[in-house]
């Protein structure tokens, strides 16, 4: 299966943003609907680049493997794959 360009864009730029508002948050006021809120959302576009990553058709196993690093996977993913837009 192969996964279009602005797909894994989207997840990625999902998984930066709440993975600095987490951080934002941990390093401030420490709110707990903050997190509460985020954080799933940054669990499931970490999972979501993941899980495409490992079946995309194009995808070798360094970039299988680059899509498991927090936070940057996505974009890391988009590099490896060095695809331009859909």
């Amino acid at each position: 299966m192969t996964v279009p360009t602005r797909f894994f864009r989207v997840a990625a730029c999902v998984e930066l943003v709440t993975l600095f508002v987490l951080l934002a948050n941990l390093a401030t006021l420490r709110l707990a609907p903050i997190s509460s809120l985020i954080g799933p959302a940054h669990g499931c576009a970490y999972l979501v680049i993941v899980v495409t990553a490992w079946r995309n058709d194009r995808a070798v196993a360094v970039t299988k493997f680059a899509a498991l690093v927090p936070g940057f996977g996505g974009f890391l993913v988009l590099r490896r794959l060095a695809v331009v837009g859909d």
